[in-house]
């Protein structure tokens, strides 16, 4: 039975870190730091890069990104022979994704509705007018809410 207390509270806490100006692929990873056995710190460095679709390229979005790092993390094969078992399971975290955020996809792009990337590195302020526009916060907050069901579900097939 999937504890919605505890997969609510990781949505929120990912969220809580898009909103104080971290990437969306540093919210999703930070927010399982301990279950990856690393540091907050540790976290918020690996999953950098991610954000913003791959540093504002507007490729993968980073909330997906931040879930297939703490995945892998977690439950990632060390054994060749069980990297197409793997993939079968970060398709089926995309699926999950791609239909309940709305956007029916896992391009930031798209997500955003854009029709290109800005073409700029440099990140946008976080103003009111930022949050408004951008659905990023609460695809923060998705995304952890199905990293944390993919974990209970993983813990209750080891049983």
């Amino acid at each position: 039975m999937p504890d919605n207390d505890k997969i609510k509270a990781k949505g929120e806490a990912a969220r809580e870190l898009f909103m104080q100006g971290f990437n969306c692929s540093q919210s999703v990873a930070g927010a399982f730091a301990g279950e990856m056995g690393l540091t907050r710190e540790q976290a918020l460095k690996l999953s950098a890069g991610f954000g913003g679709g791959f540093a504002r390229m507007r490729e993968v979005c980073g909330c997906f990104s931040g879930m297939v790092l703490v995945a892998s993390a977690l439950y990632g094969n060390t054994d060749p022979a069980g990297k197409s078992d793997f993939y079968k399971e970060i398709q089926e975290l995309a699926a999950s994704y791609k239909e309940q955020n709305g956007g029916g996809s896992i391009i930031c792009r798209e997500l955003l509705g854009l029709e290109k990337a800005e073409g700029t590195y440099k990140a946008a302020p976080r103003t009111e007018e930022y949050y408004q526009k951008r659905p990023c916060p609460e695809l923060a907050r998705l995304a952890a809410e199905i990293t944390e069901e993919y974990i209970e579900q993983r813990q209750a097939q080891k049983g």
